[in-house]
């Protein structure tokens, strides 16, 4: 299987990675490092990496991201730092997959426990993380029809980043990042189609 992880070097993406790579042709790409090098929050970027790795049966998106500030403090210029890049980032990964994706092929998005479970300051992380929510919830009819397949893995707090954000989300118990990457497989390696798949 030949697989495009973008955001392959971040720390889910890093675990996300180790398991892929065994078995499949895995190909990274990252804003700076990796195997390939793209924009999400630029179309003509994803265009130019899908043109540049060619078909796939399957993408992973665990890239992109919004601020954690006060509701009080934030602005329109913060939203739109995180629907550019978090939410617009990969809902143009999905849009553009769907014409390089091979006959049975798949995208898996991440939004994050935020969308359901707030803490505060998470607000633009809450709506975007809905967002891309609602949007694989609204595609996957229609990708359905091409033939292909797409879900969203919706992760709690990884354990991997309790240490430096955990003060952030009081009471949250951090997921185990096996359980984390298991859905992630999951979502690529079995027929489920529109499924919000939440770890926690």
């Amino acid at each position: 299987m030949k697989i495009l992880l973008i955001g392959g070097t971040g720390t889910i993406g890093s675990k996300v990675a180790q398991r892929l790579k065994q078995g499949n042709e895995l190909i990274i790409a990252g804003h700076t490092s990796g195997d390939v090098q793209t924009d999400i929050t630029d179309p003509d970027a994803i265009k130019a990496l899908f043109e540049e790795v060619g078909t796939v049966d399957a993408v992973v998106v665990t890239s992109g991201s919004a601020p954690v500030k006060p509701l009080t403090e934030s602005n329109n210029d913060d939203f739109m730092e995180g629907v550019k890049s978090k939410m617009m980032g990969q809902i143009n990964v999905a849009l553009t997959a769907m014409n390089y994706l091979n006959d049975g092929g798949s995208v898996t998005l991440t939004s994050g426990i935020l969308a359901d479970d707030p803490i505060p300051q998470g607000t633009i992380l809450s709506t975007v993380n809905g967002a891309i929510n609602g949007f694989v919830t609204g595609a996957y009819g229609e990708f359905l029809q091409k033939g292909l397949r797409i879900n969203v893995i919706s992760p709690a707090l990884v354990e991997d980043s309790a240490e430096a954000l955990g003060d952030f989300f009081p009471g949250h118990t951090p997921a185990k990042m096996d359980e984390v990457v298991d859905g992630y497989e999951k979502s690529v390696k079995t027929l489920i189609t529109g499924q919000i798949v939440r770890i926690d």
